[in-house]
């Protein structure tokens, strides 16, 4: 069975997390407690799962896979049914801009360790971590709501009908946005909105949600 180590609260974790539930695989969680200071960097977790002492990392018979977009990938390709990518080749890439455009350049700028170090090293207070985490959540959403608006396939969700790779890494960001004070139903993002409302009703995205795991604080 595949081992995941995850964090309730972690997107890239849940991103994974909806990925497993998509394609109906059995996983078995590991829980990391992120939010105990060091834990990931003492012990075994730093040295023979993630040499960067983050979440996720899966676990299976042929070794240990980190970052999530690499993991998601390989369990589309491991277990191409249902697909997570479009089945041409600018539909994939679309799909992977999207996804890229989350997972690289948001949701750095909201980790704990950009905020803790903006906080230790520039002496940056709440007010000032929050101004930063709306302005880098805001502007790469609105990338995103302008990325989905442009896309000539149109449908419930990221890339036409079925829930996909865009779709395993912009809900948890939708997530994210909302746990530090970004609205996403002001008018702003009537795509990522209306995606999101799609995605919720999904068994597959009900069982990933942070509130459904066992770890949850």
């Amino acid at each position: 069975m595949l081992q995941l180590y995850t964090y309730w609260r972690s997107s890239a974790s849940y991103r994974v997390r909806i990925a497993l539930e998509l394609k109906g695989l059995a996983w078995e969680p590991h829980y990391v407690p992120l939010a105990t200071a060091g834990w990931q960097q003492q012990g075994q977790f730093k040295k023979t799962i993630n040499p960067q002492a983050r979440v996720p990392a899966l676990a299976g018979e042929q070794g240990i896979i980190t970052q999530s977009l690499a993991i998601i990938e390989y369990l589309d390709e491991t277990h191409p049914q249902p697909p997570l990518l479009p089945a041409d080749a600018l539909g994939r890439a679309q799909a992977r801009a999207i996804a890229q455009v989350i997972a690289c350049d948001i949701q750095p700028h909201q980790n704990t360790g950009t905020t803790l170090w903006l906080r230790e090293s520039l002496g940056a207070d709440k007010q000032q971590i929050a101004d930063w985490l709306k302005h880098f959540i805001g502007q790469g959403l609105g990338a995103v709501e302008a990325l989905l608006a442009a896309q000539p396939v149109k449908g419930a969700f990221c890339h036409g009908d079925t829930p996909g790779l865009a779709d395993c890494c912009l809900i948890p960001q939708c997530y994210a946005a909302r746990r530090f004070g970004v609205a996403l139903d002001g008018g702003d993002f009537p795509r990522i909105a209306a995606i999101e409302r799609a995605c919720q009703p999904l068994p597959a995205f009900q069982r990933a949600a942070p509130e459904a795991q066992a770890d949850r604080e």
